[in-house]
């Protein structure tokens, strides 16, 4: 095998901090249980990224019952400084607003 297949997987081009704020804008009521077998890393992980993204004011928790409720901070920008002047907001959307996405209905031909 050559060394651009072996080292194939072990990269990607979101990290899990960005993937757990996606899923919290997918489902703002996610259970962290929820969260962690959608995007494959621990619970234990995703509790330390949800409380990284609350104190740098991406995210905020609010008990509701039993349970937590998320809401984000579109607007709080990003944190490397080449993208520093942009919102989170714009990742956001790319992603959910593939969700939205949905194909054409197919058309019946009689």
């Amino acid at each position: 095998m050559s060394t651009s297949t072996n080292r194939s997987g072990s990269w990607t081009f979101l990290t899990n901090h960005a993937r757990v704020l996606v899923e919290i804008a997918r489902n703002p009521r996610a259970r962290v249980r929820d969260i962690a077998a959608g995007i494959g890393i621990t619970e234990r992980a995703v509790q330390g990224i949800v409380s990284d993204l609350q104190q740098a004011d991406y995210v905020t928790i609010d008990r509701v019952g039993r349970r937590n409720e998320y809401s984000l901070n579109p607007e709080a920008r990003f944190r490397y400084p080449t993208e520093a002047d942009l919102p989170v907001r714009l990742l956001i959307d790319v992603f959910t607003q593939h969700d939205l996405a949905s194909p054409e209905p197919e058309k019946v031909t009689e």
